[in-house]
């Protein structure tokens, strides 16, 4: 080759960058170079994580390579110092000798901490400003504080892109950081995200308030930062690169939610049915702070889940019969002059999967639990002339709950002289890596056993019926049902039903697979197969 150093440096920036940025890491060069090109037919724009390798300076020839073979490639080369929460524990001069040869081998962009740049002296910005475009960064590993004043810091220095990284504690600081993008966005390239959990309304919303870019991991376990997401679900369940102004917001909120699958579900019913609507999950540590939230990004949907779903009940401007007669709600809608209306889903997810089976007028059936889910279960028993009986580890909640609805309370001790005619567990006993059953073995005396628990597809519970041969309705049917009723109350559109339900079949099928990779437990895999089928028998029959 007969081309300088500053033939690559001198690499143009297209007028427009793409909306994701891949950072990609690895043990030595080749590892993370081999990424790369897996990476750049979908995702052009890459972030060399340099500070990951032992030894920075062995990949100028391997980077500057890849930049011949792939010309479209635009990267930026980034290394962290171990100060900023990156892994270099170099000096500053050693630090800016790497990103100075990086530029020099291809890299159109180097991305400089504020520290680094404060310890630098003009002429050493201006001369790596001369080599690629200076991407000026600050990272908040503690909280989304004082944003102005930081902005305000970094613009002493000359950059051509600002990055301002802070730390979702609430569901507000999205909100915050959003704001900042939008006052200072036509005036600055900036690039602007949340981390943390929390963080995901920034990147996924932050494109369209003014941030350039946003990254995203190249797989999952190679994030480089708190909360970040991999580029697959940010374009596939997200469909980032659809997101615009006009793309109206909807999530589901909770405390948890991060084993939900309401974003994979509701995402693909939106792309089904063409519908310019993204999907999202919030953490909502406090109800407080989700209607904060709710009220200034505006959302325009809610599915609300434990633990909030009779809380939420008293600050709605209006709901609909069922809520007031549940006293739970589980779907939120908010009108454009920001009026908040609930409805109640649950009752309709839970009834459907259940008349299907067997008529429930005169039905015997045990509800354990007296949260928002058994709420609709007894209440909705109830009105189809079921006999219904309430276990609850709080014997006052259960009483109370009984009185409401004309049903009974039941004692733990008791339930071994019974038999029903269904059991439903409408309970978090079972939910995620929790094994625990609400039931013993001996206890379960029933014809049906529907767990309203979707995640994992095979709870505990749902074992011991099957071993006993009793008849078991999964999660999945009550999850997609609600689900369905939810979209057709926020689009006007008949819900893809079906297509949700496969989804999240698949969705429970791909974690069960990655979890006998990691654990070696096949039977999960199996299990989650054999309640997909059985839900798609309950299409056919239905059909």
């Amino acid at each position: 080759m007969n081309d300088s150093p500053t033939t690559y440096a001198r690499r143009l920036l297209p007028i427009r960058l793409p909306r994701v940025c891949v950072a990609v890491t690895g043990s030595d060069i080749n590892e993370m170079v081999e990424k790369a090109e897996s990476l750049v037919r979908d995702n052009p724009l890459i972030e060399f994580r340099l500070d990951y390798l032992k030894n920075p300076a062995t990949a100028y020839q391997r980077l500057r390579r890849l930049f011949e073979y792939r010309p479209d490639a635009i990267a930026i080369a980034t290394c962290r110092r171990a100060v900023n929460g990156g892994k270099f524990r170099g000096s500053v001069a050693a630090q800016l000798e790497i990103l100075t040869k990086a530029a020099a081998a291809g890299c159109q962009m180097v991305d400089v901490e504020l520290e680094t740049a404060a310890a630098l002296k003009p002429a050493e910005i201006e001369k790596l400003r001369s080599r690629a475009s200076l991407i000026l960064s600050h990272h908040d590993f503690r909280a989304t504080r004082k944003i102005d004043e930081t902005f305000d810091r970094m613009k002493q220095f000359p950059a051509d892109f600002f990055k301002v990284v802070t730390t979702a504690t609430s569901l507000y600081d999205n909100v915050l950081m959003m704001k900042f993008l939008q006052q200072n966005g036509d005036r600055h390239s900036l690039i602007g995200l949340c981390m943390g959990e929390q963080g995901i309304i920034s990147r996924v919303l932050g494109l369209r308030a003014g941030s350039a870019f946003t990254f995203v991991a190249a797989s999952a376990g190679e994030e480089t930062a708190p909360g970040q997401i991999t580029a697959r679900e940010l374009r596939d369940t997200y469909r980032i690169e659809q997101v615009d102004a006009a793309t109206r917001v909807y999530g589901v909120a909770g405390d948890p939610v991060s084993q939900s699958l309401s974003p994979v579900m509701m995402n693909a019913a939106f792309r089904r049915e063409n519908v310019n609507a993204v999907y999202l999950s919030l953490h909502a540590k406090s109800l407080d702070d989700l209607l904060r939230c709710v009220r200034d990004i505006p959302i325009h949907g809610l599915s609300i889940t434990m633990p909030y779903k009779q809380a939420i009940v008293e600050h709605l401007d209006n709901s609909d019969p069922l809520t007031q007669k549940v006293g739970a709600c589980n779907t939120v809608v908010r009108s454009q002059d920001g009026k908040i209306y609930g409805f109640n889903t649950d009752v309709a997810g839970i009834i459907s999967p259940l008349e299907q089976r067997i008529a429930l007028s005169g039905a015997r059936v045990l509800v354990i639990g007296a949260g928002g889910a058994a709420r609709a279960a007894v209440f909705a028993l109830r009105s189809r002339n079921a006999e219904v009986f309430i276990l609850n580890r709080t014997a006052a909640n259960a009483q109370k709950l009984a009185r409401q609805a004309h049903a009974k309370t039941v004692k733990r001790a008791d339930i071994k002289k019974l038999s029903f005619d269904i059991i439903i567990n409408a309970t978090p006993l079972g939910m995620g890596a929790n094994k625990q059953s609400p039931l013993d073995e001996k206890e379960i005396r029933a014809k049906y056993v529907f767990d309203l628990v979707y995640n994992p597809a095979e709870t505990r519970l749902m074992k011991m019926a099957r071993a006993q041969g009793l008849h078991v309705i999964g999660g999945i049917e009550m999850f997609a049902n609600q689900g369905a009723r939810q979209f057709e109350i926020w689009t006007g559109k008949p819900s893809p039903k079906d297509e949700m339900r496969y989804v999240v079949s698949r969705a429970l099928e791909d974690r069960a697979a990655s979890e006998e990779k990691t654990n070696g437990k096949p039977a999960a895999k199996a299990a989650t197969k054999a309640v997909a089928r059985t839900a798609n028998k309950t299409v056919q029959r239905k059909k």
